[in-house]
Order: C-alpha cells, then sequence, then structure tokens
C-alpha cells in the first residue's frame, strides 16, 4: 500500500470533515436560471495503481483508463449520480448540489480522452423551481429507464421522476409514492442508491433504492422496491464499515452495489458487490459477492455514482466521485469491464 498518499489524502480529507463537521463543503451558488455551457479539463488517468502502472486486474474488474476533470464554473462537482448512454457515448450525471450535467465522452486509442459539448444546468421542481433552492436540493442518485429519469434526494428522502425523453434538463420532479419507513431514515444517511430493474428480475419494472445507512454500525440497510410486480422494503447487508453509495443492474438482473469506506484522517476506500438476481425481493436480506475492493493506493477518490452499458458483449461499467467542492479532492471518472 502507498503509505505516502494514503496518509496525505486521509489528512486533506480529514481536515475538510473537521472544518466543515459532515465531511462536505457547502453548497455553491446555482449557475443561474438555465443551462450553461461548459469547458471540461481532463486529465487521462493511465494507470489503477501507481506503483504497478501495467496491472490492468483488479478483482473482477478490468481498468481500461480513467479521466480527473475540472471546469471553472464553481457549481461543477459533487457528482453523486450517473448514467452512460447504451451506445456508450454519452453520460449524465447529477451533483448533491441539485444540478445535471451532460456531455459526449470522447475516446482515444480505445481509452477515455476528455468530455465534449457539456452542459450544466439547474434541477427544477413540480413548480418550475430550481431545487437547490428547496428542501430537495441534495440529489444523490440517478437512474434511466423508458426515457425517465428517477432521481434519489437524500435528506428530505424522496425519489423524484423527471420525463426527461420530453424535456431533458428542463423536466420537472415530480414525487414517487414511498413507503412510511423512508421517511424513519437518518437525514444525511438516506437514499443514496437507486436503479430500475430489467425484465430478468424478479422485481422487473420497479425503481429499486437503497439508503446509505439506515442503522447503526454495520447492520443492515434499507432498500425499497417501488413498483413492479413485487413492490416492499428488503435489507441490504453492511460490512467492515462500508456504506452504500450507488446501484446499477446488469442486463441479466443483477444487481451491482457500489460501496464506500470513510474515516476522518485516515482516508477512504471503494468496494463493488454483485446480489443475484432471485435474492432481491420483499423482505429479503440481500448481500453480494465481493468484485473489487480499492483503496487510496489506487487513483480513486470519493467514488458515489456507477452506470453499466453493454459494448460488443462487453459488460462495462463507469464510476464518478464527488469531490464535495473541495480544492483537496477529485472528480474522478473511472472505466472498468467486468471480467469475472
Amino acid at each position: 500500500m502507498n503509505l505516502t498518499r494514503r496518509g496525505a489524502l486521509g489528512l486533506s480529507i480529514g481536515a475538510v470533515a473537521a472544518l466543515t463537521g459532515q465531511g462536505a463543503l457547502a453548497r455553491p451558488e446555482p449557475v443561474g436560471p438555465g443551462p450553461v455551457s461548459l469547458d471540461i479539463a481532463a486529465r487521462p488517468i493511465p494507470a489503477l495503481l501507481a506503483r504497478a502502472p501495467g496491472q490492468t486486474r483488479f478483482g473482477a474488474l478490468a481498468f481500461r483508463g480513467g479521466l480527473v476533470l475540472s471546469a471553472r464554473e464553481a457549481a461543477f462537482g459533487g457528482f453523486s449520480g450517473l448514467w452512460r448512454s447504451d451506445d456508450g457515448q454519452r453520460i449524465v450525471a447529477v451533483s448533491d448540489n441539485a444540478h445535471w450535467l451532460t456531455a459526449r465522452l470522447q475516446r482515444e486509442g480505445g481509452q477515455l480522452a476528455g468530455l465534449t459539448d457539456a452542459v450544466l444546468a439547474p434541477m427544477l421542481g413540480a413548480g418550475g423551481r430550481p431545487l437547490s433552492r428547496t428542501r430537495s436540493y441534495d440529489t444523490e442518485g440517478l437512474a434511466m429507464a423508458g426515457g425517465v429519469a428517477y432521481v434519489g434526494v437524500e435528506r428530505s428522502h424522496e425519489v423524484l421522476r423527471f420525463d426527461w425523453a420530453a424535456r431533458g434538463v428542463a423536466a420537472r420532479g415530480q414525487p414517487m409514492a414511498l413507503p412510511a419507513a423512508a421517511r424513519q431514515l437518518p437525514r444525511n444517511r438516506g437514499l443514496e442508491a437507486i436503479g430500475v430493474a430489467p425484465a430478468p428480475s424478479p422485481v422487473a419494472g420497479a425503481v429499486v433504492a437503497i439508503s446509505e445507512r439506515s442503522a447503526a454500525h454495520d447492520e443492515p440497510t434499507l432498500g425499497l422496491i417501488l413498483g413492479g410486480a413485487g413492490p416492499g422494503r428488503f435489507r441490504y447487508r453492511l460490512q467492515d464499515g462500508y456504506e452504500v453509495t450507488d446501484l446499477a443492474f446488469l442486463p441479466q438482473g443483477d444487481m451491482l452495489v457500489l460501496e464506500r469506506w470513510y474515516r476522518p484522517w485516515r482516508g477512504l476506500g471503494m468496494r463493488l458487490r454483485r446480489v443475484p438476481a432471485a435474492m432481491l425481493l420483499p423482505g429479503a436480506l440481500v448481500e453480494g459477492a465481493l468484485l473489487a475492493d480499492l483503496d487510496l493506493a489506487h487513483e480513486i477518490d470519493n467514488m458515489e455514482g456507477l452506470a453499466v452499458h453493454q459494448e460488443q458483449g462487453r459488460t462495462i461499467l463507469t464510476v464518478i466521485s464527488d469531490d464535495n467542492f473541495s480544492m483537496i479532492q477529485r472528480t474522478v471518472l473511472l472505466e472498468f469491464e467486468l471480467v469475472g
């Protein structure tokens, strides 16, 4: 393990936590009443592990490349939810200051090279008011299916539905009905992860959401199955101090869950788990097999968004980090192939 890098970054992240009390900086003001175009600078990440630049296999993942992203706009950053188009060419991200980011991915030599046609836009509530100026400002998770965008809102414990196909970033969020249990979630440990179950899943068509952490250390956290043939609640097993930050479904119905470990002054880690499709049922206690386990020896940051798409029969995973609008953290976009 690269103790120097881990120690330095752990110290920096701990300093942010100490200054803010919650490990996240104050959210910047929204970009304005409408979308703005961005020039995004992208620095390639040629190796996931600097001390072993030739290593590409990490557990069940094969590293395909990555980028460190930055832009001059103060509202750029904080990306906690991610979607990638079926052809892999476009992304949509949501930030935890209630903004959309849309962009087209550039490739060179088969690897990620940059983002073009980037637009940052305020997310709108049902009445047209920017969500950043409402109780629904803390947008954390994103899933898209059938031309609809579903967004999980953490502190107010909501799931909002946007007619993305018809209106794109101008769509207005409509609250979905949630069970009473959602209202009992901790204020800053709410619905971080969200996805839409595909046809092979026993809960096909349902919006599935998981709380970051709904109880004490390593107790199972709350999961919701909204709509579909069998709506209800389930529990997701946590381990080793990790918390849930996102989820995405594989075409055959298995659920991938992105987890994050964080301790002030010590650093952070990223895990990916795979839950079999048959396990995800109302009332179930579910847990996933470990696919990958990364820490600050690797080129990661506070990884919070996960997207899955298919490319010529291969399953491609894309993850993005929430930099907490901090000068000492980074917006990192990483691409992997699922090979195990």
